[in-house]
């Protein structure tokens, strides 16, 4: 079938092309009656702007971008993405937009070749930045190339000042493991080359010592395989914590099989990220619902916001909810 265009509701209503355009587009130049006819017209002939053609008069893409460094093949065995990107859908769809997604892999630079052929090409009218990186060069880089973005976690206008507040979500965690009586707690932490890692494990600290806990800390790297090894390791190595922090729900459940592989049934766990990972493990997993769908929505809202030059309106952040599950054990009497 063939694609209705201007030219055929015009030929219908014997009206112009330009008068057409005016009505469809809420331009002056037509009365009121007949930009209702135009519209109703339109609506009964199944018509629909012409991406590429709106794009070319607007000089926009009419696209975001995304630039995932996880390897393709374990974007899937994590629920966070796939909320944040239902969120992200949610708004450019509401807003004509489209996604333009990359998942790139670890390897460094793969992600800056990918920002600079976009720039060149004009694929996108601006990116979110996912997983900011301690002296993360992307922000300057973005900049020379004249591609407006926003920092996913980070208010816009090159504040720096984080929305995610990572040191009450340490508070919550660590509160309610020292309710139950627990007096040494460890913390999987994932990459601590990624700035919000690093933030939580200062906030982990700041809040055990504060409430007289000792926190041991190992490095992981958000995959199930490397978060059982650690686990493994501090049993091992003579450190027996009573409760264990992962900094995903894919390493929580990690650490769930390697308690059971252990024999260390009494081991307190909690997840930084809930996701139904959490919810149908066995036993459930204690863990911070941190509403990656709302952060998604405020992101892409924010990005939009700065590409059509208005002021900051987005909603404020959700405050993460700890949901307390079975895992949640007090600690072991001495």
């Amino acid at each position: 079938m063939a694609r209705v265009t201007i030219a055929d509701i015009a030929e219908r209503l014997g009206l112009s092309k330009a008068s057409v355009s005016y009505a469809l587009n809420g331009q002056a130049g037509v009365s009121e009656q007949t930009r209702q006819k135009v519209v109703a017209m339109a609506a009964e002939l199944g018509w629909h702007p012409s991406f590429s053609a709106r794009a070319l008069s607007r000089s926009r893409a009419d696209a975001i971008g995304m630039v995932l460094r996880r390897d393709p093949a374990l974007l899937g065995t994590e629920p966070y993405y796939m909320r944040l990107l239902e969120g992200v859908e949610d708004v450019l769809s509401e807003a004509g937009q489209s996604l333009l997604l990359r998942m790139v892999g670890t390897t460094p630079g793969r992600d800056t070749a990918v920002y600079e052929r976009w720039a060149g090409e004009g694929r996108v009218d601006g990116v979110i930045v996912l997983d900011r990186a301690i002296d993360d060069p992307r922000p300057a880089l973005l900049t020379r190339l004249g591609l407006p973005f926003v920092l996913h976690g980070v208010l816009p206008s090159g504040a720096g000042e984080r929305i995610e507040d990572q040191h009450r979500d340490a508070q919550l965690i660590v509160a309610h493991l020292d309710e139950l009586g627990h007096r040494r707690i460890a913390h999987i932490t994932g990459p601590l080359g990624l700035a919000h890692e690093v933030d939580r494990r200062t906030a982990v600290r700041h809040e055990s010592t504060a409430r007289g806990i000792a926190v041991e800390f190992a490095e992981a790297d958000y995959t199930f395989d490397t978060a059982h090894a650690r686990v493994l390791e501090l049993l091992s190595s003579g450190i027996r914590p009573t409760a264990l922090v992962f900094s995903n729900d894919v390493m929580a459940v990690a650490g769930l099989r390697a308690l059971a592989d252990a024999g260390a049934h009494d081991v307190a766990v909690v997840s930084w990220d809930d996701s139904m990972l959490c919810q149908f493990s066995y036993p459930t997993v204690t863990a911070l619902e941190r509403y990656p769908d709302r952060a998604g929505r405020r992101s892409a809202a924010m990005l939009l916001e700065l590409l059509d030059g208005r002021s900051w309106s987005t909603a404020a952040p959700s405050p993460s909810t700890l949901v307390v599950r079975e895992t949640s054990t007090p600690a072991p009497r001495p």
